[in-house]
């Protein structure tokens, strides 16, 4: 593995987003000294907070898998994620909607998930998931520590007993055709399968290796943490500075002073100079460009993967068929990714996550009333209407939203809203989110693993990149596995743990600990 050379002992760690905040961790655990630069008020980059009235709304991420991995980093310090944040296990991790008016509830336990397919669509399917489970777990296991949590100096590490055994289980086949060798109900199918969406493919096109999502949403588990997402960034902020990181925020850096070949100094928007001996950009990949002052050359231009319109919605009542996460899918689907991938049009029958988090924490809202986050996919700002478009189109998408879901059951959600903010492709490009979405590079073929933007900058020795922009991708785990893999290109530390689906199976909540460290606002 190829390392950042000459000295390393301060370190500069550019945005306090979750791979920042891993990559910090797992620096301060080597010995070294890390200052931490965030231009937003607080911690968390995408995994935000605001305020809307007594509203406490995540602005990014709403689903937390493999919570072990986050553990990991705080292992680092000796540390322990359990000892700052509550996590409950969500039973079940989703429930499902389809356009027919039939409901599954979606359980990451195998007996339980069995059983409730056998119920929704008899006992063939139900044998079908079993073999699909068995699957999941395979193709976890052969590319988590091979091709996911590994730094990729050359597409020549592709050749590995382990990509004969990816072969074998059909990795290399489209992800639609994969999961309908193991169910046959079409409904079922797209349970297992719209995760593709969060690599920026449609099923129909996507490898089946990118099934390894779904074994994260369906199988390792989906947790909550108490105080919602953004307790997590914030407990890693408090880890990070009771190591003895030093986290400064509302501090934007402009320029990265170089000479003979490495970066000296950070410059930032006050004029102050920062001296370093390495620095890890953690912020968008066009921004790293930026102040790179380069772009690595590619055949092709990168590729991102569709945007998302959110509507965060307090309201005065709730609705009983929710789950903490709630899967309503369209009769539409095949046609759905068409739009959105190729033809740049808004969904015709959208596809819909709803999470209500006030499910297991009230405090997130003012006695009496409840928080949802309307999630909708809709094209980037490449393919479809431009960012400038949103700013009218905006509010006309919302109404027809809101309309969608009335008829989808939600009766009376318009009447019910008390706070509201609306989040569209222009709000992501004013977020400095390159073709307005927050998804970043999308994992077609050619931008995964070894071809995936890479974390280390040709031409300059002591600058590692880390975030859902570069290896291995996008996702809460993925971006937690960057910034490890950007502190081992600064430590040349190539120790990991081996592969594990649950942090502690048997324990459905675990319990917080009071931190001593500092606390800092939120974003």
């Amino acid at each position: 593995m190829r390392t950042v050379t000459g000295r390393t002992d301060h370190v500069v760690v550019v945005g306090a987003g979750l791979s920042g905040l891993a990559c910090a961790l797992h620096l301060l655990g080597a010995g070294r000294q890390v200052t931490l630069l965030e231009r937003e008020a607080g911690p968390g980059g995408r995994a935000g907070r605001l305020r809307l009235g007594g509203y406490q709304v995540d602005t990014g991420p709403t689903v937390l898998t493999m919570p072990h991995l986050a553990d990991e980093a705080f292992g680092a310090v000796g540390d322990s994620l359990y000892r700052h944040v509550e996590l409950t296990a969500l039973h079940p991790a989703y429930r499902a909607g389809f356009a027919d008016g039939s409901w599954l509830d979606v359980h990451t336990d195998g007996d339980a998930m069995e059983a409730e397919v056998r119920r929704f669509a008899g006992p063939a399917e139900a044998a079908g998931y079993r073999k699909l489970r068995h699957w999941l777990e395979q193709l976890y296991r052969v590319q988590m520590r091979r091709f996911i949590d590994t730094n990729f100096d050359s597409p020549l590490q592709l050749a590995h007993p382990d990509l004969a055994r990816l072969a074998l289980l059909g990795g290399f086949g489209r992800l639609d055709g994969r999961i309908g060798r193991f169910l046959s109900d079409a409904r079922l199918r797209r349970v297992f399968s719209f995760q593709a969406l969060y690599a920026g493919v449609a099923p129909a096109r996507a490898l089946a290796a990118y099934a390894v999502i779904a074994y994260m949403d369906t199988v390792a588990g989906v947790w909550f943490p108490k105080g919602g997402m953004h307790a997590l960034p914030r407990a890693m902020a408090d880890a990070a500075t009771g190591a003895g990181a030093v986290l400064r925020c509302s501090t934007e850096v402009t320029l990265l002073e170089r000479s003979a070949g490495r970066v000296r100094a950070v410059r930032l928007a006050s004029g102050e100079r920062i001296p370093c001996d390495a620095v890890v950009l953690t912020c968008e990949l066009s921004a790293a460009h930026t102040l790179l002052g380069q772009a690595p050359w590619r055949p092709v231009p990168l590729r991102h993967s569709p945007s998302a319109v959110i509507l965060h919605a307090g309201t005065d009542r709730t609705w009983p068929r929710l789950g903490h996460h709630t899967l309503h899918f369209g009769a539409a689907w095949e046609r759905t990714f068409d739009e959105l991938t190729r033809a740049g049009a808004l969904m015709s029958d959208p596809s819909l996550l709803i999470t209500r988090p006030t499910a297991h924490d009230a405090s997130l809202a003012p006695p009496g009333r409840h928080l949802h986050y309307v999630l909708a996919p809709c094209p980037n700002t490449t393919v479809g209407p431009s960012a400038e478009a949103w700013e009218d189109l905006g509010p006309r998408y919302r109404d027809s939203l809101v309309a969608e879901l009335e008829r989808r059951g939600l009766d009376g959600f318009a009447d019910s809203i008390e706070e509201e903010l609306l989040v569209t492709p222009l709000d992501w490009t004013a977020q400095g989110h390159a073709a307005g979405s927050p998804f970043s590079v999308s994992h077609t073929f050619a931008q995964t693993g070894p071809f995936r933007p890479r974390n280390l900058v040709r031409g300059l020795d002591n600058v590692v990149l880390a975030g859902c922009g570069t290896t291995p991708g996008v996702g809460v785990p993925t971006v937690l596995i960057s910034g490890k893999l950007a502190a081992a290109r600064v430590t040349g530390a190539t120790r990991r743990r081996g592969p594990r689906g649950r942090p502690r199976p048997a324990t459905d909540s675990l319990p917080s600990a009071p931190s001593t460290a500092g606390t800092h606002d939120a974003s």
